[in-house]
């Protein structure tokens, strides 16, 4: 009989041991824990993400590849007469949609965040902050600040200020 071993059979003990043995030395001591600390600055038609990670900083821009230009601006594929009617709920449900499609897009870029901070004009930050609590990134949006329009390196200015830190860039 094996101290410590709740059952009889001694051979579910010994696995049991080592598969615990095994998932522990996956884990990387405390020490060397990688902190990633992201910082957006988004709108309708363009974010710049910023990731700042074990002494090096990103920047990565997503464009949105809008079919519409302006809010109820049309392409030329659904251009329509002046007689032709459309429903602007259907419009704003269009836009909406390709909206959240660009939100998706950026949020796939901070599945290793541990804090998130966001800045951008206008609507689009509250947006993305309510697309962001939908996911497993709920609950790591550190703060949202107004910002008006902004060149990458402000933008990795300010995230860098905003976490202290003081890395290099890489794109």
């Amino acid at each position: 009989m094996q101290l410590g071993c709740a059952s009889e059979a001694a051979g579910l003990c010994v696995d049991t041991t080592k598969k615990r043995n095994r998932l522990l030395s996956q884990f990387k001591p405390w020490s060397s824990i990688v902190t990633v600390n992201a910082g957006i600055w988004i709108d309708h038609h363009k974010a710049v993400v910023v990731l700042l990670e074990d002494g090096v900083e990103r920047v990565e821009t997503i464009l949105s590849n809008s079919a519409t230009g302006r809010k109820g601006e049309t392409s030329d594929a659904n251009s329509y007469t002046r007689n032709d009617f459309v429903a602007e709920d259907k419009l704003e449900r269009k836009a909406m949609i390709h909206f959240e499609k660009h939100y998706d897009e950026v949020i796939e870029h901070l599945h290793d965040a541990d804090s998130i901070f966001i800045m951008g004009p206008g609507e689009a930050k509250g947006e993305f902050v309510k697309r962001i609590d939908g996911t497993s990134l709920k609950g790591r949006v550190s703060s949202v600040e107004v910002a008006d329009k902004m060149t990458e390196r402000q933008v990795a200015a300010h995230v860098r200020n905003v976490f202290g830190n003081t890395q290099k860039a890489t794109k």
